[in-house]
């Protein structure tokens, strides 16, 4: 067996998340309260008890979506999950394999995140960007749909999530009029996402330039496992090489499904999506089937249970 930890990004939070996992695991709230140390606020009360719109906003997501996907990657571990032989997170998770992978310190972590959701946020003014999901289209005729509905503005594809289902992401009327180009061209569905800073678009240019100058300051240790980055589909072991990709993946698409199917030409076979949700897990099977396969996601005791089986069964077998 060839075993890959994937880790989710902001979309995958919601108010109760982990609250199982956690009344069976004191490591969950452990490592919530040393992100709290460092934020300044209680991030657990946030996540367990809302308002929905605050754990929404992006430099609040960031840190608990990051804490929560360590969290989970130490249970794991301290339940005795084997080490796997390559990492991956979509956007914002690529930073908790940096942590899982010791290469980053968790808390320095912590702030980096936050920062980088504030830049975020600041790129551009609340109300012009926007991002949306388009179904049942594929990538070049998406493409050509944001080529038609730019008009000197910017719409782009920015998550290649699985076949037939890609974000896009630019200034909130270009997108507009791309879902309805998407929509014309044969979409099944087009429908905005409840999310205001357009991610891993040209117009995070500015805001990649900031976090780039932070990263410079922040220690980076070669990973003791290694990372298929999204945004090349390759592995940067050398600390230069993942503060690159970090700069870059901020306004360039997420490759999600070139990613899984880069791992699973390496050999992997088993997936497990450590944080909440199952957003990644339900990704794997639309990118690739088949028996040889297993798509795990770990956010409470019981699919923590069956996942260590399974890859306890795969291990052996």
């Amino acid at each position: 067996m060839s075993l890959a930890v994937v880790f989710p990004g902001q979309g995958s939070q919601s108010v109760g998340m982990l609250a199982a996992l956690a009344a069976a695991e004191p490591v969950v709230q452990e490592t919530f309260a040393e992100a709290s140390e460092v934020l300044g606020y209680d991030l657990w009360q946030l996540c367990q008890h809302g308002p929905e719109a605050e754990l929404g906003v992006t430099e609040r997501t960031q840190p608990a979506m990051l804490a929560a996907g360590v969290a989970t990657w130490r249970v794991w571990r301290t339940r005795g999950g084997p080490l796997p032989a390559a990492m991956a997170g979509h956007s914002l998770g690529e930073y908790t394999a940096l942590v899982c992978s010791d290469a980053i310190d968790f808390r320095r972590a912590v702030d980096l995140v936050r920062f980088r959701g504030q830049v975020m946020q600041r790129a551009v003014p609340l109300g012009q960007g926007a991002m949306a999901a388009v179904l049942g289209l594929d990538d070049a005729e998406l493409v050509a749909a944001c080529r038609e509905a730019a008009q000197g503005e910017v719409v782009e594809p920015v998550n290649f999530n699985a076949p037939g289902q890609t974000v896009i992401a630019g200034h909130a009327t270009a997108v507009a009029r791309a879902i309805e180009a998407a929509k014309a061209r044969g979409a099944k569905r087009a429908v905005a996402l409840p999310v205001s800073v357009p991610s891993h678009s040209s117009l995070m240019v500015g805001a990649a330039d900031q976090l780039a100058e932070r990263l410079a300051s922040v220690e980076i240790r070669v990973p003791n496992v290694p990372a298929v980055y999204t945004v090349d589909v390759g592995k940067h072991e050398s600390p230069d090489g993942i503060r690159r990709a970090l700069r870059e993946q901020l306004f360039k698409p997420v490759r999600w499904a070139e990613t899984v199917r880069a791992m699973i030409r390496s050999g992997v076979t088993t997936f497990v999506e450590c944080g909440p949700g199952k957003v990644l897990t339900s990704l794997g099977k639309r990118i690739e089937k088949g028996p040889h396969l297993a798509m795990l996601a770990v956010d409470d005791p019981d699919t923590l249970a069956a996942a260590l089986t399974t890859a306890r069964e795969k291990q052996h077998a």
